[in-house]
């Protein structure tokens, strides 16, 4: 069945948002430039804050962004409803002395971030990409564009390659940037050209490694999407889209869109979901709204946290690797993620809940549980619920290749997320 045009649009629009987004930070630093077009006030921790009902705000802590409308009938007991991301994805992070080399090739010393297939990262144009501190005090962001590469050894030199290609991950995966002498070139330089500095300012960086391939729309009837970092910069546009289409409400919850960082490494970070921004930013929102500890206990116990993340797509090549019965697939609708051992945080009350926002919406929505002999992943939803105390729901996309350098979604579900996602926004 073809797509919607309103849906190859996101698709599109998703596509903009990704290749802007190369690093955790640009994806912050682009959710805060969206937002701001569409009227949200960015505001500093450090500042006093004026929040007020009826306004709409953001904040960024290093790479990771909470935004949030209040609508103008606000009290002190409004309960919050928060959709909860996350900006980074599995890859690549630059060592500290980073430039490496030898047989007169420049290399990029480089550490395994997170779980990714590094088989999928061969033979493509890659990017570094990250934030630099500089001498002066200033944070730049950085993006080298197109610059590394991580060739494959040809099959005539190891004719077993097609009988399973495991990598080394300190010794196989440092990618070439160049030719020439290690102690006569930096690979800093080129991260410092990228952002109009000097490489001797630099006293710190943050730096990833990106495929610098733009998403694409594909397949019969226009039905698939590829792209890097779906997981899980899919869920982090649908917030944004959903938050700019809500505009500001007179009634209904706080519409909270909540991008945090770190959750491929467990969100242990003041920036991750398991640190305490999300419950910072709640407390300065109800303390400006006049609510006392036992108001906001109150309002939290009404609130919803929709913990959105990619889930697992049955692969018709491995079929034995998923449920016999519950079997997701592209194209049919986001998904309600369950796992009885508390992977993900969805009970029966927010199967309800999901299922009342999807008819809001007009959107059909699957099922994923794991198979019983597969350990099953888990994501920032149970550890909000942990942390908080929030009702939550674990729901996303079903996509292919997870943490592969490209990765498979349907322009439908894309379109669809956002959907259900506006419908939550609005109550």
């Amino acid at each position: 069945m073809p797509v919607t045009p309103d849906a190859l649009a996101h698709a599109e629009d998703l596509a903009d948002f990704v290749a802007a987004s190369p690093s955790s930070y640009h994806a912050a630093a682009e959710v805060a430039r969206r937002l701001e077009n569409a009227g949200f006030a960015p505001l500093a921790e450090e500042d006093a804050w004026d929040v007020t009902p009826g306004g709409r705000y953001l904040v960024v802590r290093d790479g990771a962004a909470i935004a949030w409308t209040i609508p103008a009938d606000a009290t002190a007991v409004t309960p919050a409803h928060v959709l909860g991301a996350h900006t980074d994805s599995p890859g690549f992070k630059l060592k500290p002395q980073p430039t490496i080399g030898s047989k007169g090739w420049l290399q990029a010393a480089v550490e395994v971030y997170g779980g990714p297939l590094l088989n999928s990262w061969l033979d493509r144009e890659l990017r570094l990409a990250g934030r630099l501190a500089l001498a002066d005090g200033r944070v730049v962001l950085a993006d080298t564009g197109a610059l590394l590469r991580l060739p494959q050894l040809a099959v005539h030199l190891d004719r077993e390659a097609n009988s399973g290609l495991a990598l080394d991950k300190q010794f196989q995966t440092q990618p070439v940037w160049g030719l020439g002498d290690p102690t006569q070139e930096d690979i800093l330089a080129e991260l410092a050209d990228s952002a109009g500095v000097s490489a001797s300012d630099i006293r710190g960086y943050d730096v990833v490694i990106a495929d610098t391939a733009r998403g694409a729309v594909f397949g019969k009837d226009d039905a698939f999407f590829a792209s890097g970092r779906l997981d899980d910069l899919a869920s982090v546009h649908a917030g944004v889209a959903a938050l700019e289409a809500l505009g500001t409400p007179s009634t209904g919850p706080i519409a909270i869109l909540a991008a945090f960082d770190h959750e491929e490494l467990g969100s242990n970070s003041r920036s991750g979901a398991a640190g305490p921004f999300l419950e910072d930013i709640l407390g300065r929102v109800y303390d400006a709204l006049g609510a006392d500890a036992s108001e906001r206990r109150r309002a939290l116990s009404a609130s919803w946290c929709l913990s959105s993340d990619v889930g697992h797509s049955v692969h018709p090549n491995y079929v034995h690797k998923h449920d016999p019965v519950v079997q997701p697939v592209l194209g049919s609708g986001p998904i309600l993620k369950l796992n009885a051992n508390q992977r993900y945080a969805t009970d029966a009350l927010g199967s309800a809940a999901w299922r009342d926002w999807c008819d809001a919406a007009d959107v059909v929505t699957q099922e994923f549980v794991s198979n019983n002999n597969v350990r099953c992943g888990s994501t920032i939803g149970p550890i909000t619920a942990t942390r908080l105390g929030i009702r939550t729901v674990d729901v996303g996309i079903p996509i292919l290749s997870m943490h592969s350098a490209r990765e498979l979604a349907g322009v439908s579900d894309l379109h669809d997320l956002a959907r259900v996602a506006g419908a939550f926004f609005a109550g």
